[in-house]
C-alpha cells in the first residue's frame, strides 16, 4: 500500500484542465460516495467539506487563486457542497465567493460562515458583510464562532432563520479548553448544528461532545482533523497497514478523515488544502467503505503506536 506522498507522485499532474488525477477518478467512479443526514433536517451532506482556515486568505492575483480554484474544482467534482468560512480568517470568504461564482457552482454550494464580534449591531453588520463577500442570498449555515457573545447573537441568528436569511445555525469551537462552557450550550439550546475539533490523536470531544450532539440531534462539523497537521509527521515514510484495504483507504490522509467520519455522531469533516492533489486524497475518504467501531480503536492503537 502507497503512502500518501508516493501515491500522490503515481498520479503525475494533478489536474488537467480541471479534471481530476488518473487514480483519483478512478477510485471515485468505483466506489460509492458516503452522505450523512442533517438530524434537523434529515437532508443528507458528504461526509468530507473544505475549510478555508489560512489556505483562502490570498490577494487577488491570478497566481495566488488560480490552485484554489483548481481545489474548488476538485472537490465540486467529486461531489463536494460543504465549504466553511468565518470573518476571522481575513480575506477567505471573499475569495471563496469570488472563485466558487468564477467556476459557475454556487448551486451546489453548501455555505457556512460564522459571526466573530461582539455586540447585536455588530453582529448583524458583519453577518451582511458576509453574505455579500460568500455572494448568497441566503446563508445555509450561520455558526456563532468560538462561542463569542453567543447570548447576544442566538436570537438574531432565530429571527433570521425564521426569516429564511439561514436555513441553520449552530455554534463552534476549535479550543478544547472551551469544552465544558461548549457542553453547556449544547445542552441548554436548541442547535442544527455544533462544530468542534476532533482527530485520530485528540479524542476528548468522544466524551461528552459527541454524546450530547446524538443526543440533541445536532449535526457535527469536525475542524483539525489532521491534527493542525500535526499527525503526518508521525507517518511521514511509512506504509499503510494492510488491513485499510478493508475500508477503501488509499492514503495516511483517508486513514485520518475516515476516522473522524466513522463516528456515528460525525456528519462532516471540513479539512483545510490550497493543494489540488490534497484536496483529491481528501475527497478521496468520502467514497466507499468506512471502519466499524472495532476498527476504529484498532485504527487508534495503531497510529498511538507508531
Amino acid at each position: 500500500m502507497m503512502t500518501r506522498r508516493e501515491l500522490l507522485k503515481t498520479a503525475g499532474t494533478a489536474l488537467a484542465l480541471g479534471g481530476l488525477a488518473p487514480w483519483a477518478t478512478a477510485m471515485a467512479g468505483s466506489l460509492p460516495g458516503i452522505r450523512k443526514t442533517i438530524p434537523a433536517s434529515g437532508e443528507s451532506l458528504p461526509v468530507i467539506g473544505m475549510g478555508t482556515w489560512q489556505t483562502f486568505h490570498v490577494g487577488s492575483g491570478e497566481a495566488e487563486r488560480a490552485p484554489l480554484r483548481d481545489v474548488l474544482r476538485v472537490f465540486f467534482d467529486r461531489g463536494g457542497t460543504l465549504i466553511d468560512s468565518s470573518p476571522m480568517y481575513a480575506e477567505a470568504e471573499k475569495v471563496t465567493g469570488d472563485l466558487v461564482a468564477d467556476i459557475g457552482e454556487h448551486d451546489q454550494l453548501f455555505a457556512a460562515t460564522k459571526v466573530w464580534t461582539y455586540g447585536r449591531e455588530e453582529g448583524v453588520a458583519q453577518m451582511e458583510r458576509s453574505f455579500s463577500r460568500m455572494r448568497v442570498q441566503q446563508m445555509d449555515l450561520m455558526q456563532i464562532h468560538n462561542l463569542r457573545d453567543w447570548q447576544v447573537h442566538l436570537p438574531t441568528l432565530r429571527q433570521w432563520q425564521e426569516e429564511g436569511r439561514i436555513r441553520y445555525l449552530g455554534i463552534t469551537t476549535s479550543n478544547p479548553a472551551q469544552h465544558d462552557d461548549f457542553a453547556k450550550v449544547m445542552a441548554s439550546e436548541k442547535l442544527d448544528f455544533v462544530q468542534l475539533n476532533y482527530d485520530i490523536a485528540t479524542r476528548g470531544a468522544e466524551e461528552v461532545l459527541l454524546p450530547l450532539a446524538e443526543e440533541r440531534g445536532m449535526a457535527v462539523l469536525v475542524n483539525r482533523p489532521f491534527g493542525g497537521g500535526n499527525l503526518f509527521p508521525k507517518v511521514r515514510g511509512r506504509e499503510l497497514p494492510d488491513w485499510a484495504q478493508e475500508f477503501d483507504c488509499a492514503s495516511w490522509a483517508q486513514f485520518f478523515l475516515k476516522f473522524v467520519v466513522s463516528h456515528p455522531a460525525v456528519t462532516c469533516a471540513i479539512p483545510a488544502t490550497s493543494n489540488p492533489r490534497h484536496a483529491a486524497d481528501n475527497m478521496g475518504a468520502g467514497f466507499g467503505r468506512l471502519p466499524d467501531k472495532a476498527t476504529r480503536e484498532r485504527m487508534a492503537e495503531y497510529f498511538a503506536s507508531l
